[in-house]
């Protein structure tokens, strides 16, 4: 159920991210259908990484550190949309997050199409604590270093290594 108490609901997707279906999020879950869920990496204009930790009672990954903002694309909008929303709601920042890489990722809890974007944030950040207990600024030293740590979302893991393959010089994809 979302914040407010309705069943939040998400487009079932296939293996080649086209709808099929709308279901709840919690029936894509059990049944580990495909779904879409869109992700923000945000940097400073210093480069440095966002890096925030879940409150100890969010239902999804409590604890654990997170490079990226996000959560499921709602029924008719697309990853970008979801993308922007999803920073306004978490982070209290308005901007257009710019698409980076989208696959399909196993999942801890179950599988999804997951959209990566990214946006530079210039101005204060006002984290929802409901979605974010801790957060500050590292460099990608540092961050390389918490990817590593086992209290890092396992998903977030996989689409750092995605996004650091994406970002190779000589990279054409």
């Amino acid at each position: 159920m979302s914040a407010s108490g309705e069943r939040e609901l998400v487009e079932r997707v296939d293996e080649h991210d086209e709808v099929v279906a709308v279901v709840s999020r919690d029936e894509a879950i059990r049944h580990r259908w495909l779904h879409r869920i869109a992700t923000v990496v945000c940097r400073d204009p210093a480069g440095r990484t966002l890096v925030h930790r879940r409150p100890d009672h969010a239902a999804r990954f409590p604890g654990r550190f997170n490079w990226m903002l996000g959560g499921a694309v709602e029924v008719g909008e697309s990853y970008e949309e979801a993308a922007a929303r999803e920073l306004a709601e978490e982070l209290g920042v308005r901007v257009i997050p710019r698409f980076v890489l989208k696959f399909p990722c196993a999942g801890a809890i179950s599988p999804y199409w997951l959209g990566l974007h990214e946006a530079v944030v210039t101005g204060p950040v006002s984290p929802d604590p409901e979605e974010i207990a801790w957060h500050d600024w590292l460099t990608d030293p540092e961050l390389a270093e918490l990817v590593r740590h086992e209290a890092f979302v396992p998903d977030a893991r996989e689409a750092f290594h995605r996004y650091l393959a994406e970002r190779r010089p000589g990279n054409t994809r």
